[in-house]
């Protein structure tokens, strides 16, 4: 994990980071820390590069890194896969030495291409006097970009602007981007060539500076996609995929909130005898999971004994219960995981409302026993009971309304910007309180103050976008049934990496802290599971809406199923609820 930052400027500008944005890149990286200038001459620019590195495989290689033909790479991602590299090789190093062959356009995107994993990066292409930067296809990592006065400037994280020095935006994730130094110094204007994905969605309206003008490459080059396209393929019209009986699915009448206690007997019926046709995607499903999560944990460097290497963001919901259960197969078991578990003060009835109350006999609830600590708490038991002999370590991390307005104001809302939705600000103050890991663990029934010491945290981040886990599917279900269903999950996949994942991102490792999305580390896998799997929105009642897809997965790991306890609102639909503004 790496804060990068670069800027491109005519050979009499100087553009750096300030100290308030330079603060904020080495958060990403305590590493190491280092500058580094290219000057062009006959056309002139500046290049003016800085990285801080946060150490996690092989050899700690400082970046900017300069190869022998004089190329600069800044490179914040990981290679799991596609490009070689040995297990233990530092990553920078491995896609540096790649790029350096590389002459030709098609050469650097084929080894772009190459890699499986999330990533964003610049890189200096000396001799071809070129200066390339992107994300990759899901924009697991983040990079933001500006233009001023005749500057291009390209940053992991950016303080939020207080005055008209703003016009920060998100690369977009739509293909990697290319400016020709040479045609800058002798021009002036700031032109950027784009090289789309194949198959990605367009970049939105706005995406790019006010004053940067992107075009198309001119000789039409694409990157080959990592995603393979959603599988598009319908239900039969009969056999083990069959739907059950309408009367069974249909919605519930007009007026009721769900059907009646027989109809969800029955549908949890049906879900039984459909578990034997699931189980083999599930199985297969499971086996994607586990690799991607023993890919991270087992790289995972080293803490002091007695201390979590790895730790998740824990809800107790179906992706951090199933998280947790693939990180104890391959962590050592005499090392603790630490469960991080999130809750917001809930703000004092009024004096009035809480006098009624105290009449009336209600009990006076714990401030922090919100949806996401209940839930949480009852996954804890059931991992316990999974793997009785780990230490599993419940972070109870309570923000009070103080703590939330001074972090707030002071931190996350800069890690956020340029996004600054109500929905940004919730999830962002949710995940960076969770990911700092400060919080009370019970000892013999003794709460006792407690900080994570893991530096890889494992997220279900894109588990309800690939799997159809929001409400919002069920009802497209119900409206347009499977065919509107995955034009919904279509859209899903095109649009999250504006959506979620370098905000995630930006936020997360603000703790010097590596994100694992272990959900997105093989989309093609996701995007092959046939629509019966995801089917269980047609159930229309109040279960996760990823609950049949979860039946065998449990069953996977050997967990009983209690459909009277199965039927909360899903984690993931209520992240924020009792977050206060």
């Amino acid at each position: 994990m790496c804060g990068i930052f670069c800027a491109l400027s005519p050979p009499a500008t100087r553009i750096q980071e300030d100290a308030e944005l330079r603060d904020f890149l080495r958060s990403r990286g305590p590493d190491s820390s280092q500058d580094l200038t290219v000057c062009g001459s006959d056309p002139g620019y500046r290049c003016f590069f800085s990285a801080h590195v946060l150490h996690m495989r092989g050899l700690l290689t400082p970046q900017p890194l300069r190869d022998g033909a004089g190329n600069v790479l800044l490179w914040n991602g990981e290679v799991f896969a596609g490009l070689e590299a040995e297990p233990e090789e530092n990553d920078t190093a491995a896609v540096s030495g790649r790029l350096e062959s590389c002459r030709t356009a098609a050469e650097v995107l084929s080894v772009l291409a190459e890699v499986r994993g999330p990533w964003a990066f610049v890189y200096h292409q000396r001799e071809q006097n070129f200066l390339w930067f992107g994300r990759d296809f899901l924009g697991r990592r983040s990079l933001l970009w500006r233009s001023t006065s005749g500057s291009l400037v390209l940053s992991s994280v950016a303080a939020q602007p207080t005055g008209s020095d703003g016009d920060w935006r998100e690369v977009p994730a739509a293909g990697v981007f290319r400016v020709d130094l040479e045609e800058f110094g002798r021009t002036g204007s700031l032109s950027v060539e784009a090289f789309p994905w194949d198959g990605a969605a367009a970049a939105e309206p706005g995406s790019s500076p006010s004053d940067c003008q992107v075009v198309l490459n001119r000789d039409g080059l694409l990157l080959p996609s990592p995603v393979a396209p959603l599988n598009l393929s319908l239900p039969p019209p009969s056999g083990r995929s069959e739907p059950p009986p309408e009367s069974r699915l249909s919605p519930p009448p007009s007026g009721r909130s769900e059907p009646p206690p027989e109809s969800r007997l029955s549908a949890w019926e049906d879900l039984l005898a459909e578990a034997e046709w699931r189980r083999d995607e599930a199985e297969r499903l499971i086996h994607v999971l586990n690799e991607a999560v023993r890919r991270r944990v087992q790289l995972a460097p080293p803490r002091p004994a007695g201390s979590a290497s790895v730790a998740v963001l824990f809800s107790g919901g179906v992706d951090s219960m199933i998280l947790a259960a693939l990180a104890d197969r391959h962590v050592p078991s005499h090392q603790p995981i630490d469960l991080l578990n999130v809750a917001f003060q809930r703000r004092e009835p009024k004096p009035q409302k809480k006098k009624l109350q105290q009449a009336a006999g209600a009990r006076t609830s714990d401030p922090f026993d919100a949806p996401d600590r209940l839930t949480g708490r009852a996954g804890l038991e059931e991992l316990r009971s999974l793997s009785p002999d780990r230490k599993w370590n419940f972070v109870e991390i309570n923000v009070t309304l103080e703590e939330l307005q001074e972090a707030r104001r002071r931190r996350i809302r800069h890690l956020l910007h340029p996004l600054d939705t109500v929905l940004d600000d919730s999830i962002g103050c949710a995940v960076w309180f969770a990911a700092r890991g400060a919080g009370l663990v019970l000892e013999d029934g003794a709460p006792r103050a407690f900080t994570s010491s893991a530096k890889v945290i494992l997220s279900g981040i894109g588990a309800d976008e690939q799997l159809a886990g929001y409400s919002r599917h069920r009802v497209r279900f119900q409206t347009s049934g499977h065919q509107g269903l995955l034009q919904e999950l279509s859209m899903e996949l095109a649009r999250i990496s504006s959506r979620n994942l370098g905000r995630d991102d930006r936020v997360i490792t603000d703790h010097n802290q590596f994100l694992h999305l272990a959900l997105c580390v093989n989309p093609s896998a996701y995007a092959s599971i046939p629509p019966p799997m995801r089917q269980s929105l047609r159930l229309c009642v109040n279960l996760s809406a990823s609950a049949s897809t979860y039946l065998p997965l449990r069953q996977s790991f050997h967990l009983d199923i209690n459909p009277s306890t199965s039927h909360h609102t899903p984690a993931s639909h209520r992240r924020a609820s009792n977050l206060t503004p």
